[in-house]
């Protein structure tokens, strides 16, 4: 199963600006927390920050990713890691308390068969925690209107909220906002809009890897934009607190295996 995107050259610098933030990271603690037992499989993990931050909180992490350059940042960590494709796990039936699968279900094409794989591993009572960006973010993430065929190549890859909630039955369901830019996801750094001109931090983001390879005059053109509009005194972020309000900067659904 191949991924949307090849994370071997990002693995280098990944961890300079993808740590684990905080706005993510105590809601999904709570989630995990009331599994029947602390071993946890994260999913699509890459260099483990999430997994690594939860050890420290008491929980029994592996890394699970397709990237063995990924992979080996992260047992560079002390975590346990195994290769290994979302949609194919190589972990036995009902095996685990826990599965997480974060801000990576839109770079798994057979992304309904992933979430059945993380199902099919639980524990009866284990947990899934899936934290996802859906397509409705992607109205809430403003820079996306600097970018409009990047955008509409990106679009596709991410499911409907209403696709979301099909795919966990009965889960709890929590918008996430970001109140800080230490996983510099694009969702973050729309609330630090001068950030998205420093190439070096918004490089590390799949939506900017896009327009980079397949849009490269779209992109130097949207970065001029927007660096007269920051000049100027506009601030973007600042335009859709509404559907920001309603929706949240991504989305935290939380689900009981039977």
């Amino acid at each position: 199963m191949a991924t949307r995107y090849d994370y071997a050259q990002q693995a280098r610098t990944y961890d300079r600006t993808r740590a684990a933030s905080p706005s993510v990271l105590a809601p999904l603690h709570r989630a995990l927390a009331s599994a029947p037992g602390p071993r946890v499989l994260d999913v699509g993990g890459g260099t483990g920050n999430y997994a690594a931050a939860l050890h420290e909180q008491g929980l029994e992490p592996l890394v699970v990713d397709r990237s063995p350059d990924m992979l080996a940042v992260a047992a560079g960590k002390g975590l346990p890691v195994l290769r290994g494709d979302a949609d194919a796990l190589p972990v036995g039936d009902r095996s685990l308390d826990a599965v997480m699968l974060v801000s990576m279900l839109h770079h798994v094409p057979r992304w309904e068969q992933a979430l059945a794989e993380a199902r099919r591993v639980l524990v009866p009572g284990g947990r899934l925690a899936l934290m996802a960006f859906a397509r409705e973010h992607l109205e809430v993430h403003w820079v996306t209107g600097y970018f409009p065929a990047t955008t509409a190549s990106f679009r596709d890859a991410h499911q409907t909220l209403d696709e979301l909630r099909a795919a966990v039955p009965g889960a709890v369901v929590q918008p996430l906002r970001y109140e800080d830019v230490v996983d510099g996801s694009m969702a973050a750094l729309c609330r630090r809009p001068h950030l998205l001109l420093d190439a070096e931090v918004h490089r590390q983001t799949s939506y900017f890897e896009r327009a980079a390879t397949d849009h490269p005059e779209e992109l130097a053109d949207g970065l001029a934009r927007l660096r007269a509009d920051l000049a100027a005194g506009r601030h973007p972020e600042d335009e859709r607190p509404e559907r920001r309000a309603r929706l949240g900067d991504a989305i935290l659904l939380t689900g009981t295996a039977a």
